[in-house]
């Protein structure tokens, strides 16, 4: 007899995919193996049909599991961890994440996330697919998230995110001056094609990927800048502001290895710029069409303290520094080999 039983409609942004790669990554918490062992042996239908785990999706189809009982111990367990809430109903409700928090389980990270927050205060998203979450930030960007309370809204959110009708404002502080007041990066993006755990600028096989930006602050060494999104790939402003030669302060995979600053610049300045802790990136207003009531919804939140402490000290430092030869770049891009806590994406994922 079956622990329990899912019910997951597949989203569209699936097509083509096989079918045990969807399916795992639907329900995370169980292994690919483990998945095509119940594919096999019948426990997983789609359309209420027998089918092979190579079998291709075409997406919108209705996938039933029946969860075994053995699996229970490998299910995502809920866990005290506060939410930020600052918006609720009975469809959906709105965080603002902070810093240092990973959103969903993953490889070295398998508690202490998002999602077993959400197990903790919602019980009943433990029926949806990745307990609700339609979108992610990485462990280091702060700000706002929406998250599904039940699968008809799921689905719609995951749709609107697809259809482009979400809106993302993101605040960044990056290295350089931005000349151009505003402007838009038009670069596919893909996997590294030698680092998987990295995303990069891919022309062969990456995917449309679009930010817009706009120049609200140029200081002599940084600028600070409104990004909005307009697709959602994996670490897409990080991606975009390096190969812009505008890397996000702070940011240890996709920052320069080496700025070389100007002598006149304050050790207070040198020590809290290069040593910023995590990106200076965050998700500062969101914007939806709510999923029952059809109502178009958008909230907002201040910066986290550290970025405003981080743009007061570059405010103050650019009263003493001359506008040219500010500094140079060595343009290696990575700063770090250490290992990467990576938190493995959606196909809608933020930044």
């Amino acid at each position: 007899m079956a622990l329990n039983k899912k019910k997951i409609i597949v989203p569209n942004i699936y097509v083509g995919k096989r079918a045990d790669v969807v399916i795992h990554d639907l329900i995370p918490e169980y292994s690919r193996s483990k998945i095509q062992s119940w594919i096999k042996k019948g426990f997983i239908k789609i359309n209420l049909e027998n089918f092979s785990i190579n079998k291709k999706i075409i997406g919108g189809e209705i996938i039933d599991i029946e969860i075994q009982p053995e699996e229970k111990s490998n299910q995502f367990k809920p866990e005290k961890i506060e939410l930020n809430i600052i918006y609720e109903d009975d469809d959906l409700f709105i965080i603002n994440k902070p810093v240092n928090i990973v959103v969903h389980p993953a490889a070295g990270n398998w508690s202490g996330t998002i999602l077993n927050a959400i197990l903790y205060h919602y019980p009943k998203n433990s029926e949806l697919p990745r307990a609700g979450i339609v979108h992610r930030l990485d462990k280091d960007t702060s700000g706002l998230m929406v998250i599904a309370k039940n699968e008809i809204a799921q689905f719609d959110l995951i749709k609107q995110l697809q259809n482009k009708n979400v809106y993302r404002e993101y605040r960044a502080i990056v290295w350089g001056q931005i000349i151009t007041k505003k402007g838009i990066i038009n670069k596919p993006i893909g996997r590294h094609p030698k680092v998987r755990v990295k995303m990069a600028i891919n022309n062969i096989s990456g995917k449309n990927a679009e930010t817009h930006y706009e120049v609200l602050e140029r200081f002599n060494m940084h600028t600070y800048i409104k990004c909005i999104l307009k697709t959602g790939r994996t670490h897409q402003i990080r991606v975009h502001m390096q190969d812009n030669k505008s890397p996000i302060v702070g940011d240890q995979i996709y920052g320069l290895k080496k700025i070389i600053p100007s002598k006149s610049m304050t050790a207070d300045f040198k020590d809290k710029t290069l040593k910023f802790e995590r990106q200076a990136l965050h998700a500062k207003a969101l914007g939806l069409i709510h999923p029952t009531t059809k109502k178009s919804l958008k909230w907002e939140v201040e910066l986290p303290d550290d970025m405003k402490n981080l743009l007061e000290l570059i405010r103050k430092e650019s009263k003493y520094e001359p506008m040219e030869n500010s500094f140079e770049i060595d343009k290696n891009y990575y700063i770090t080999n250490n290992p990467i806590s990576y938190d493995d994406d959606l196909e809608f994922e933020d930044e």
